[in-house]
Formats: structure tokens, C-alpha cells, sequence
């Protein structure tokens, strides 16, 4: 018996093996991304390209003001989309961190990005010359009479603070370091004339720079009105 032999032209085997790829949009960034589609037939759809304009990350001094750098979208064309701003989130009265929104949309949909706004306690929370600070305190009025209005002052270094009239009747001057909503008052030493007042401190500052809180450590080496412990003083923004 004769054996019939099937032959099939390569031309159309290869046109058999082309026609069985399936088309469709292959761009992953696409809004209509075909992850089966092996080949691509032009028919992909974008949403706006959002950019934000500036930092993507914002710090910011309790108080401070702020204008926003906005953001940019774009269609696939170049063409201009418009850009919603919503910065209701941000308090900038108390620390936190908070987020700016952006959202564009177009026909193929919605494009959104965020901007991260930092609120913290900075170094002119404490040094604002238009502060004026009030004492009140636990201390004693004869062994650390802390005056009930200091005026505190950038030092010389850039995170240093002074703080005058730091007795009453005697006044004097201290010096302290502050990081961030943290203030260090290293140990120290004021004459009150009959005698020398040696003393320390740590405190922080609440979450809207309104407030601030000393621990200090005393030894007062002046006679009779003498004597070392512990207390608080509390100085208020007014």
C-alpha cells in the first residue's frame, strides 16, 4: 500500500502560527493592560500623568505658613489636564504628619499622588522674638525663685537658647540646647550675690509650641534662704 504524503507550504504555516497571537493593549502603565495580549494593536488608553511639583516631603515649624507648589498633569498627547488640590488634611497649628492629595481625570480615568507635610516643633518655636513666655512652677520662691517672666532668645550656636532674667529680684542668665521639641539645660552656675545657685534642667515642648515644661535640679549655696531639690516650671506662650 501506498503511504500518501501531506505536505504544508512553511508560508502558510507561519501565517497559521502569526494569526493565532492575540492582540491587544501590552503597555503595563495603560489603563486597559491586556496581560494575555501578545501583540500590541495601538489600541491603548492612558489616565493624566501626575507630577507633583517640589519635595515630595515638606517640613514645617509649628506656625509656620505654607503655599502649596501644586501639581502638573498631562494626557499621553501632551495636552494639559486640570489638577484638584486638597490640603484639608494639614494642620499646621499642631504637630503631625499630614498629606496633600492631588487627583486628575480624564476619559481613561483617575490619577492621584500625595505630598507628605512634617509639622514639628523647630528652633523658632522657642526663639520667636515675638514670644513673650510666663513662669509658673513648684519651685521655691527662696531656694529657686524663677522669675515669672523670663525672656528667652537664639543663642549663640544654632540650636542654643538663652534665657534671661532667669530669677526673680536677681535676674540672671541660662543657657540650654534645644532639639526638636526637646530642651537640655546643662548643669550651671548664677550668683545671687550671697551665694551661687547650681542647677540643670530637661523639658519638651507640647504639640503646638504653645507650652513647655523644665525639670530642674537645683543647689542653692547662698545662706539661710538655701538648700537643693527638684521641681517644675512650666512656661506658657502668650
Amino acid at each position: 500500500m501506498k503511504k500518501l504524503l501531506l505536505f504544508i507550504p512553511l508560508s502558510l504555516l507561519v501565517l497559521t502560527i502569526s494569526s493565532c497571537k492575540k492582540k491587544g493593549c501590552t503597555d503595563a502603565s495603560a489603563s486597559n493592560y491586556n496581560s494575555i495580549a501578545k501583540k500590541d494593536d495601538g489600541s491603548c488608553l492612558y489616565k493624566p500623568f501626575l507630577t507633583i511639583n517640589g519635595a515630595a516631603s515638606v517640613t514645617l515649624s509649628v506656625g509656620d505658613t505654607y503655599t502649596d507648589a501644586g501639581a502638573t498633569a498631562l494626557n499621553k498627547d501632551g495636552s494639559v489636564v486640570a489638577v484638584t488640590v486638597d490640603q484639608s488634611a494639614v494642620n499646621l497649628a499642631q504637630t503631625g504628619t499630614y498629606q496633600i492629595t492631588y487627583t486628575a481625570t480624564n476619559a481613561n480615568g483617575t490619577t492621584t499622588a500625595s505630598r507628605t507635610i512634617n509639622v514639628v516643633i523647630g528652633n523658632d518655636n522657642w526663639t520667636d522674638p515675638s514670644l513673650t513666655w510666663v513662669t509658673s512652677s513648684t519651685c521655691s520662691g527662696t531656694q529657686f525663685p524663677l522669675s515669672a517672666s523670663p525672656a528667652i532668645t537664639a543663642g549663640g550656636g544654632a540650636n542654643q537658647v538663652v534665657i534671661d532674667n532667669m530669677f526673680n529680684l536677681v535676674g540672671g542668665t541660662a543657657t540650654g540646647a534645644v532639639n526638636g521639641a526637646s530642651i537640655t539645660i546643662p548643669e550651671q552656675t548664677i550668683n545671687i550675690t550671697i551665694g551661687d545657685v547650681i542647677f540643670s534642667g530637661n523639658g519638651t515642648m507640647n504639640s503646638t509650641g504653645t507650652q513647655f515644661q523644665i525639670t530642674y535640679t537645683y543647689d542653692n549655696q547662698a545662706p539661710l534662704i538655701g538648700g537643693s531639690g527638684t521641681c517644675i516650671a512650666i512656661y506658657d506662650k502668650q
